[in-house]
């Protein structure tokens, strides 16, 4: 009964070692991110060949490209101001939203005309951007690659994913800010 008895302590002892972490199925070393990268960047080329297409073709027009991304080109030049809006300057807008192909997403009249608070609103950003560089009563067509667009989750309406768009934005009106004048 001893014998027993120690050989039961004994198997008692060995097996308690205590629990034994388990390793990880498969092991992640940023491959998902470059992955997404990667996927990103090949979407982002497949655009910009897209709207080069586009440019190519509508060779009546220059076309140039912003800091942010986009590509445009005036249909109406203001000549008389230089002025373009700044940080909390009001500014009154028309625009579109088209895909590439010139599929209507948005017309002008479904959205309106757009009182817009310079970087203190929410717009996406290649229209944040392209407010900035028109002057008033200027008119300029813009192409958009998704990424400055509405991105991966669209509006959540009738932009999908990965949407790149075409728009022509009026600037109306600039109402400078105190703030922003010159003495």
């Amino acid at each position: 009964m001893r014998l027993v008895s120690f050989l039961f302590l004994a198997l008692l002892v060995i097996g308690c070692d205590g629990p034994e972490p388990r390793k990880p199925v498969q092991t992640k070393s940023g491959s998902f991110f470059k992955a997404s990268i990667e996927r990103s960047r090949k979407l982002l080329e497949a655009e910009e060949s897209k709207i080069q297409e586009i440019i190519a073709l509508d060779s009546l027009k220059h076309y140039s490209h912003s800091n942010s991304g986009s590509w445009y080109h005036y249909l109406t030049v203001n000549e008389e101001s230089d002025y373009t809006p700044k940080t909390n300057d009001l500014v009154a807008f028309t625009y579109d939203l088209l895909t590439l192909d010139n599929d209507t997403i948005y017309s002008q009249e479904e959205i309106g005309v757009v009182t817009y608070k310079v970087d203190k609103q929410e717009l996406f950003l290649g229209l944040r951007d392209a407010v900035k560089m028109l002057k008033e009563n200027e008119r300029a067509t813009f192409l958009f690659p998704s990424s400055i667009a509405f991105g991966y989750h669209g509006d959540e309406n009738k932009i999908g994913s990965n949407v790149p768009l075409k728009s022509t934005i009026t600037i109306l009106q600039i109402e400078k800010q105190q703030d922003n004048t010159v003495n």
